[in-house]
Parts: C-alpha cells; structure tokens; sequence
C-alpha cells in the first residue's frame, strides 16, 4: 500500500507527494497560521485532534490558542502543551471582568512564562453587549471602568514581560485607542477580527498596532473587512478564524475551525491581487515579528 507524505519546502509551503504506481504528483500547499482560535471552547472538545489534523493538512501550521479568564487561559496553555503547532495566549475578556478578581497581574506573569505562551489577550474594551442589559446608567459605567482597569493590568504585565496584546474591541475604539497610548513603546496590540473604517484601520497603523482578519472578508456583508485588507499593507495584517465562530463562505453558518484560513486567505488573495505564496510569506513573517516565540 502507497501512502501519500508531506515535507516543506525551501520556500515554507507544505509539499504533499501522492505516488501512484510509477510516479510522484506533488501538491504545494501554501502555509498560514490561525493567529485567534478558541480551542477551549466545548465546541472542539469532541474532536480536537482531528480539528488540529484538518488545519495541518489544509496547510495551517501554526494556531494561537487564546484564552478569556485564567480558566482558560490555563486549559490554553495545556492544549499547547499537547500540540507541537498550537500556542497560547492568556488573558481575561472584556465581557468578563465583573467575574475576574481585583487584580490578575500575578496570575498572568506565572502563566505568561511558559515558552508557549506568545502574547496577552484576548483583552481590550467591549461595551457593546451590556449596554442594553445594563440595570441603570451607574451599573453600566461600574462595567465599563472595571473593563479599563483589567484592560490596563493586562498591558502592564505585556509591557513588563516584553508581549505583545491581542486587542478585542467592540463599540469602544476610541476609548480603546487612549488606553493603549500611555503603552506606546512598551506593547503593541493586534485588533484582532478587524472590520472597521479605513480611517480606523490608519489609527490603529499608526500607533505601532496591526490588524487581523477574519473570515468576514468573505460574507457579503464585509465590504468593511475588504476595504480595510484592501488598504492594509502587507507586513500589517494577519489572518485568524475566531473559531468556533465566523465561519468563511462556503462554510457560514457551520462550526469554523483553523482549516477554514485557507478560505480566508484565497479571498485576501484576490482581494491583495497577490499570489498565495506572497501572501504566506508576508503574514508569517508578520506574525513571527508580533509573537517572536512563534518562531
């Protein structure tokens, strides 16, 4: 029985070699990384090797675990440990914060000096999804500090240690904006799932940050998404899948998961009129530079 194999290549694409009975096809598979994926989450608990295995043979090389609490943040790291190509990121969510406790900096250092740990986050400023639950105008301005002041916690540990941020930020980019600014220098962050304005994705470029895109580009309501890779150069974007959510067409409304940045990337390459090798080249060597323990 003749098995197919894979090797990379000088130029980091995945070669797949398929012998049939007398000669070898090869198939170049372009490499990318999943820079955002919920791992954790009970929707890849029934699977996740075979989750892992898709995203290697569909090219995905490397994925972010990311964590939203030190639960998860914890379980992050173990799911890291088990995967050669999956790393981590710790932190505590916006949306989370009235659970978190006073202060998360020490937990944060202890975890964040794991070598598989490559950035702080998911972290930053949400203020859409209580604004309506809110009891009362003083209810939601309590949320919105206790969200500053996690959000700020978690950039001095990044700063201290020498990380980057993975941004999360929902009806709050300016305020966002100024919390980062007294970091200039000290951290960066990547707005991850990014689908705002040009005039925002130039803000966020020009305080040092970076963007990722999701599988957004690819609805047909993410004209935003696609303005903004349009006009983002190559060196300043990554691509991630925020899976289990945000599923690319053809797969909108089924589990996302980090295969699916293959289709992400097929559509920035039309959208970047660029080749898929450029393309593979460019955001690799991105994130390496942003999360230099990926390397």
């Amino acid at each position: 029985m003749v098995c197919a194999r894979s090797r990379w290549s000088a130029n980091g694409t995945l070669e797949t070699l398929f012998p049939p009975a007398s000669r070898l096809i090869f198939s170049v598979v372009p490499v990318f990384y999943d820079t955002h994926a919920h791992l954790g989450f009970p929707d890849f608990a029934p699977d996740l090797p075979e989750v892992i295995g898709r995203a290697a043979a569909a090219g995905i090389s490397k994925i972010i675990a990311i964590g939203t609490d030190l639960e998860s943040s914890a379980q992050a790291i173990r799911i890291a440990e088990k995967f050669p190509g999956v790393f981590a990121a710790v932190g505590w969510h916006p949306t989370h914060v009235l659970e978190a406790p006073p202060d998360i900096r020490a937990a944060l250092r202890e975890m964040a000096g794991h070598p598989k740990v490559v950035a702080i986050g998911e972290t930053g400023l949400d203020y859409h999804r209580r604004a309506d639950d809110a009891k009362s105008p003083g209810e939601f301005e309590h949320y919105k500090e206790r969200q500053a002041e996690i959000f700020r916690q978690q950039m001095e540990v990044a700063a201290e240690l020498g990380l980057n941020c993975v941004i999360h930020q929902r009806d709050s980019f300016e305020d966002t904006l100024a919390q980062m600014q007294p970091f200039a220098g000290r951290t960066r962050g990547v707005f991850h799932c990014f689908s705002e304005s040009t005039e925002a994705l130039g803000r966020v470029l020009a305080m040092g940050s970076l963007v990722s895109f999701t599988g957004i580009v690819t609805f047909k309501n993410g004209q935003n998404a696609r303005d903004a890779l349009a006009a983002a150069a190559l060196g300043r974007f990554m691509f991630e899948t925020d899976c289990p959510f945000l599923a690319p067409a053809p797969f909108r409304g089924k589990r996302c998961e980090p295969a699916h940045v293959r289709e992400i990337s097929r559509l920035a390459a039309e959208v970047k009129n660029c080749s898929l090798e450029e393309l593979s080249a460019a955001t690799i060597a991105t994130a390496h530079d942003f999360f230099p323990k990926l390397a």
